[in-house]
């Protein structure tokens, strides 16, 4: 077996889906058979290149018109007319915390897109090691696009028609204030020396690189943060689904240490941008916002939950509802194997195994909210189930059958 196509005993091969009949008049025979086989696909084997390319065209056919989207708002020029003063009378600089020195970025913008994107992708592949599924790389990695994408698109539409004054922007600028609309034989926007006092302008009075100008006037929200945080929050999201860190037992330390990793690598790229003074404290929260809110949805669309453990590691499957249930076609896909989870005993879902492993109780179809209190035991037919009898249950010894004696607070497993 390869290493993407591996089946384990839980997951019964699907039954091949009856050919449907030809329709009639109005029935497209041949339409109607081809998305009957396109919505429907077994993800226990790897698929060929070209069933593959049928499940996933449309959104390549997206993701590619939605890029295009993104890198024209991002080449256009700021949309608003955005004011801002100078100095006062006095000589004064009215905004100082917009006049910081243009220095070189500690992280280019190229490098926080590509660590976002490649770390991810990196992780997903060595999880591959004990997943070994085509379908966790496909729903993983297709989860990451949707977030870098959508995130990239949505911060360049706000950084276009909103923007916001970089903490070096009068640097870049160099105003010239002579050359405003109400100086002497010029003519100019009429914002120029407008409001009170006349001390407010616009770029029309700025002599510096006109791209640098421009960048400038374009700070909120920081693309490298939503660039960093819609990548390392879903890495963060899969990792605690496939390490099980947030479950049904104690995991080690370790585990939180690498799952919050992907957090603290967003978090400095992020605060880097305030030391080199190339973004406000604001625009990178703003960035953090965006890129986390579009880590989550992305990761909810192709995984069964984020937060239930018990499925939050299970990838979906385009055509097919996820049954909620024990049994569940990659139910095995998880790089733990602590606690039952990951091996021949599928941690809270597997089919009719036990939870926390063989020989260990909660066993009643696979599910924790099975492994409910039920006469006395947690499982009725568990082969090792223990006895739960509250205290103060029964009359005490000496009556008849099926009585149980009162028990005392320390008798209490």
């Amino acid at each position: 077996m390869g290493l993407f196509n591996k089946r384990t005993r839980q997951e019964p091969a699907q039954p091949r889906a009856a050919k449907p009949k030809r329709g009639g008049l109005f029935g497209g025979g041949k339409k109607n058979s081809a998305n009957h086989a396109g919505a429907h696909y077994s993800m226990a084997k790897r698929p060929t290149f070209g069933q593959w390319l049928k499940f996933t065209w449309l959104d390549i056919l997206t993701m590619a018109a939605m890029g295009a989207i993104g890198l024209g708002v991002y080449m256009a020029h700021p949309a608003p007319t955005r004011s801002f003063a100078v100095q006062f009378s006095d000589g004064e600089v009215v905004h100082p915390d917009f006049a910081y020195p243009l220095r070189k970025e500690i992280i280019p913008i190229v490098a926080a897109a590509l660590l976002a994107a490649f770390i991810p992708i990196i992780v997903i592949l060595i999880c591959q090691i004990r997943v070994r599924s085509f379908w966790d790389v496909n729903n993983g990695v297709i989860g990451l696009l949707y977030s870098l994408i959508t995130a990239a698109v949505f911060q360049v539409f706000v950084k276009w028609l909103i923007g916001g004054l970089r903490p070096h922007f009068l640097n870049v600028c160099k105003p010239d204030v002579t050359r405003a609309s109400n100086a002497p034989g010029v003519k100019g926007a009429g914002y120029n020396g407008a409001g009170f006092t006349g001390i407010y302008y616009t770029s029309e009075i700025c002599t510096g690189d006109p791209k640098e100008i421009n960048d400038s006037l374009e700070s909120m929200p920081s693309g490298h943060t939503t660039a960093a945080f819609a990548g390392f929050v879903y890495l963060y999201l899969y990792l605690n689904a496939k390490l099980k860190v947030f479950s049904n037992y104690h995991p080690a330390m370790w585990k939180l240490v690498v799952i919050y990793a992907p957090i603290l690598g967003a978090c400095l790229i992020g605060g880097a941008l305030t030391i080199d003074e190339y973004h406000n404290w604001y625009d990178v929260f703003a960035g953090a916002v965006i890129g986390t809110v579009m880590a989550f949805s992305a990761y909810r669309m192709v995984y069964a939950s984020i937060w239930d453990f018990r499925f939050n590691h299970i990838p979906l499957n385009r055509g097919t509802p996820f049954p909620y249930t024990g049994g569940a076609e990659l139910a095995h896909a998880m790089f733990t194997r602590k606690a039952g989870w990951g091996g021949g005993s599928v941690g809270a879902h597997g089919s009719d195994k036990h939870i926390g492993g063989e020989g260990h109780g909660l066993h009643n179809n696979g599910t924790a909210t099975d492994g409910a209190y039920n006469n006395g035991t947690y499982g009725n037919d568990a082969g090792m189930s223990h006895s739960r009898k509250p205290v103060g249950h029964g009359v005490g010894a000496g009556h008849d059958a099926g009585h149980v004696p009162a028990r005392h607070a320390d008798d209490m497993v």
